[in-house]
């Protein structure tokens, strides 16, 4: 399936809207899908697996980056990409994602979300491509923050623009006061080291208002905007 879709163009990007406090779009988040031989979109949970034990996984995101940075060539748009740590230790994908933002000239318009895998201990060649696409105009942002891999002393060598506080935790934060505190004191943190926060998985309106409460910076879910196959336009 993931080889089919690979050679019938059916990797497509789906956009998710990130707000700010304001409720206004400020940028949206590049998710990959695979059109089934009925134009349905498979999530990825149903096939990055398959596509990394194929070895296709590094066609694909080559593709999706490809797709996203040519569609938001010549717009306002800023768009927030994931990336493996092995992505960017991988020439392979590293060289074609700098040739990419020189190509469409996109550079600013680009936020790289660094998702920690086992190949974060290769963190020197990471911080080299972040420290490569950082001179070029990107932002960069830690995924899934407050759980993991993750830790302060990582955040402090990576220099991040943003955290993207781990969806687990926002999404407990109604129900469960150790998320609150959690929550509370990396959001204390960043400020400190001047890093805008953004919580995922906002789900319903009383997670949105304590992430308001909190002081985080930006926000997505479903309950703000569901993934699309188009950028909309901003409120």
């Amino acid at each position: 399936f993931v080889k089919e879709a690979l050679a019938n163009d059916a990797v497509i990007p789906y956009y998710q809207p990130i707000f700010d406090r304001e409720g206004h779009i400020v940028k949206y988040e590049c998710l990959v899908r695979l059109l089934n031989d009925k134009e349905e979109a498979i999530p990825p949970g149903l096939f990055l697996n398959i596509a990394k034990k194929v070895k296709r996984y590094a066609d694909i995101e080559k593709v999706l980056i490809d797709k996203s940075f040519s569609e938001i060539a010549g717009t306002d748009k800023t768009i927030s990409l994931n990336l493996l740590a092995r992505d960017m230790s991988d020439s392979n994908i590293s060289n074609f994602v700098v040739e990419r933002l020189r190509h469409y000239d996109i550079a600013k318009q680009v936020v790289f979300e660094i998702l920690e895998d086992e190949s974060i201990e290769s963190l020197e060649r990471v911080a080299i491509f972040i420290d490569r696409v950082k001179r070029m105009g990107c932002k960069i942002a830690i995924d899934d923050f407050g759980t993991g891999y993750s830790n302060f002393s990582y955040l402090l060598k990576l220099k991040p623009d943003y955290i993207k506080v781990d969806g687990s935790l926002i999404k407990a934060l109604d129900k469960d006061t150790n998320s609150m505190a959690i929550v509370s004191a990396i959001i204390t943190f960043a400020k400190k080291l001047g890093i805008k926060t953004i919580a995922e998985y906002v789900h319903n309106e009383r997670v949105y208002e304590l992430c308001l409460e909190l002081g985080i910076d930006e926000f997505q879910g479903f309950y703000l905007g569901e993934p699309s196959a188009r950028l909309k336009e901003k409120v």
